[in-house]
This record gives structure tokens, sequence and C-alpha cells, in this order.
């Protein structure tokens, strides 16, 4: 390590992992570790968890702080976990507390979408924007928003739920419990509802290319047969790719985004989703917006939650 340089710890906290990094402040990552939550049985020993992957990562390295990437619902200006997905009694956590009194450094605590988001604008494909909009398509929609270079918060560090603004009046129940959510159109899990219900109306090279691999129907299958000229699976990627611009649409009129990242399982599909995504969201926006946005797929691939968290300290 290189002497009078300051370094920093990201913890990025999930229902199966804590993965912790020590990074330069450059948001380069010189040390990780890596330690399963399953075989975790409460708070505590989350807790006791990332306290020692912070010890292990960091060594006899001076650092100035630590950041956390959690799941599930938190109060960022508090530091508290309000709710977390699938961590045992991973409610009402003062998480920031307990860690900075153990550690006795400062700690910053984030959801997890928002760090990502931030870790994109500060060191991945946003870098170098100004207003950026992060958006992970997988199982469900998470996104957080860079304003005029700032983490948006909100009042309680809710702000950049995108995934659950309505593009369908009274359509699909969404898992928020509410109807019509994008998430419940746009995700990579609806997107595989989607293809499957099309597959089972009409006969596709999906289920055969599945067959050959002894899977299920999956974004691969769906990609490479709409490459082969099926009409079937041409026909959910145009059904999938609308979504996705419909909720752009939204996010574009309410932020004016100069750079939207894509990040997540769906946006692997290159520019067999982009360039579709892209036109239609040029078509759907007013056409001031047009040529103001760029679309880009994430950078930082499953480092993003441990750079994001890392560098929380700098927004």
């Amino acid at each position: 390590m290189e002497q009078n340089m300051e370094y920093i710890v990201g913890v990025d906290l999930g229902g199966t992992k804590i993965a912790t990094a020590l990074l330069d402040l450059n948001g380069k990552i010189l040390r990780r570790v890596r330690y399963e939550t399953t075989p975790l049985k409460s708070a505590k020993e989350v807790i006791d968890c990332l306290i020692h992957s912070v010890h292990k990562v960091r060594g006899d390295i001076p650092i100035t702080g630590v950041g956390v990437a959690s799941p599930g619902a938190v109060d960022t200006k508090r530091g508290i976990i309000l709710n977390g997905a699938n961590l045992p009694e991973w409610v009402n956590i003062p998480l920031r507390q307990e860690m900075e009194s153990q550690l006795e450094l400062p700690v910053q605590i984030a959801n997890d979408a928002n760090a990502a988001a931030w870790g994109e604008y500060y060191a991945g494909a946003g870098k170098g924007s100004k207003t950026m909009a992060y958006i992970t398509i997988s199982t469900g929609i998470g996104s957080g928003i860079i304003l005029d270079g700032r983490l948006l918060l909100g009042s309680n560090g809710y702000a950049g739920e995108l995934g659950h603004t309505m593009i369908v009046q009274d359509g699909q129940l969404c898992g928020c419990g509410q109807l019509g959510c994008w998430e419940a159109y746009a995700s990579g899990t609806s997107i595989a509802r989607i293809t499957k219900e099309a597959a089972e109306k009409k006969f596709s090279l999906m289920t055969e290319l599945a067959a050959q691999d002894g899977t299920v129907i999956g974004a691969k299958h769906l990609f490479k047969a709409a490459s082969l000229g099926d009409s079937v699976a041409i026909g959910v990627i145009d059904k999938a790719t609308s979504y996705i611009a419909s909720g752009l649409k939204n996010v574009i009129h309410t932020f004016n985004p100069d750079c939207i990242v894509i990040g997540g399982g769906v946006s692997l599909a290159g520019d067999d989703l982009f360039a579709p995504v892209l036109e239609k969201t040029k078509r759907l926006v007013m056409e001031p917006y047009r040529e103001t946005f760029r679309i880009v797929p994430a950078l930082l691939g499953e480092d993003v939650g441990v750079v994001g968290a890392a560098t929380l300290s700098f927004t």
C-alpha cells in the first residue's frame, strides 16, 4: 500500500453473503473477503460478522471510514435498517450506531440500490455525468438517482423506488401489493413470465433450445431464438422493451438525466436489449428530451455494492 494514501472499506450485505473490500479513494479494490450469511442465526451474529469482515480486510491499514449497502428499507439519515430481506431478526437495527461504537470510525449506511447508483456514478458507467439514473433489472427493479451530483435520498432516505411507479392503470399485481407497477411488467421475473406465457400459447424455438440445455426457458433462449427469426421470441422482446421504455420515459421526464445506467441480469443481453429500448424511449419522450440522454450498461458488475458503499462518504 502506498504511504500517505487514504483507504476506505465497503460492505455489500445481502441475503446470502457479506462481501467486504478495501478500496483507495479512486474506487479501486485492493483487498476483498466474503462470508456466507446463511449460517448466521441472529442480528447480533450478522453484526459480528460485519465487524469481523472489516477488521479482516483492512488488516493493519488505517482507514478513514466504512460504508454499508443493505437490502430492504433503510433510514439512511439515522443509519437504521428498518427491514432486510432474508436476514435473521433484521428489523429496526441501529446499524450505524452499533458499528461506529465497535470500530470507532464513521460509518455510512444506505439501501443497496442507492449504494449501487452511487458506485456507478463515482467509478462506473455514469462517471462524468451530472444527473444519472441507475436502474437494475433483475428479480425486481431497483433504482437510485444522482441529481446534480448528489445522491437523492428524500426526507427519510426512501427516494428512488422507481420500480413502484405505475405504468399500467389497474394492471398486474406487483410484489409490493399494488397494481400496475413498472416492476410488475419490466423486471427479469416479469419478462420470464411473459416469455413462458408466450411459449405456452404458440410453438417457439425457445422451447427446443431450453430442452437442449435441460433447463427452463430463460433470457439466453429468448434472445437466441429471436436472433434465429423466431416470431414468438421477437414478440416477447418487443413487448418487454416497450415496458422498459415506458418506465424510462417517466424517469426522463421527471429527472432529466444525461445518463441512464442499466444493471442487473437483463442488461447482459447487450444491443439486443439496448438498441430497441433506446429507440422506443426516444420515441416516447417529448421532442426536447430526445438527444439529452444516453442509456448504457453498468460497468461494475458484482463489485457495484462494495464500491458504492465504500464511496458513500463522498456523497
